[in-house]
């Protein structure tokens, strides 16, 4: 009989320990950004779309399968800003965008090949790994294909990123529903 109370002591010391450190990592904890009153946190986030609304649970608007893709604000921008290049690859689940050669048409030997890769889906610069590749080509069709970084790599980057900022915006807007639950929470 000892050695089971002994037992579930451990296990039930074992649980807490377990379950305390598995508390260590959860999003949402910092008081600083959200309203210490329970009602205004619920208003919060019903308000920015990140919780459980009756009226919408049933609703079935997904759009199929590939609306991942659209709702992805660095992918959208990223093919937006190179939408005027043929793409040679293009592959969401792997997170990669690379275009075919281009050139410009005022010099037929030089072209440019863009590589994106995107790290994460949020919007910040260390999200996208670019590749700039030139191919320069000599009259007997022998070419050098280098990889350089410089300002149009910067450019490239800050455009995309600016771009991807505006479509979250408006995706945050898109999905703003004013919370109407207590009354006691007018502004």
């Amino acid at each position: 009989m000892a050695y089971l109370k002994k037992l579930l002591l451990f296990f039930i010391i074992g649980l807490a320990i377990v379950s305390l450190i598995s508390c260590e990592n959860m999003p949402g904890g910092d008081a600083r950004e959200n309203p210490p009153d329970p009602d205004l946190r619920v208003k919060k986030n019903l308000e920015e779309g990140r919780g459980f609304r009756l009226d919408s649970a049933f609703k079935n608007n997904k759009g199929g399968d590939f609306m991942f893709a659209s709702s992805n604000e660095l992918w959208r921008a990223s093919l937006d800003i190179i939408d005027f290049m043929p793409l040679s690859s293009v592959n969401y689940s792997g997170g990669i965008i690379v275009t075919d050669w281009y050139s410009d048409g005022k010099n037929l030997n030089e072209s440019v090949k863009i590589s994106i890769r995107f790290l994460s889906n949020e919007v910040r610069a260390d999200a996208l790994d670019i590749k700039i590749f030139y191919k320069k080509c000599n009259q007997m069709a022998s070419c050098e294909v280098t990889q350089k970084k410089g300002s149009l790599l910067v450019e490239l980057k800050r455009e995309i990123l600016s771009k991807a900022t505006i479509y979250k915006k408006e995706n945050k807007d898109k999905n703003f529903k004013e919370y109407k639950g207590s009354k006691k929470l007018s502004n």
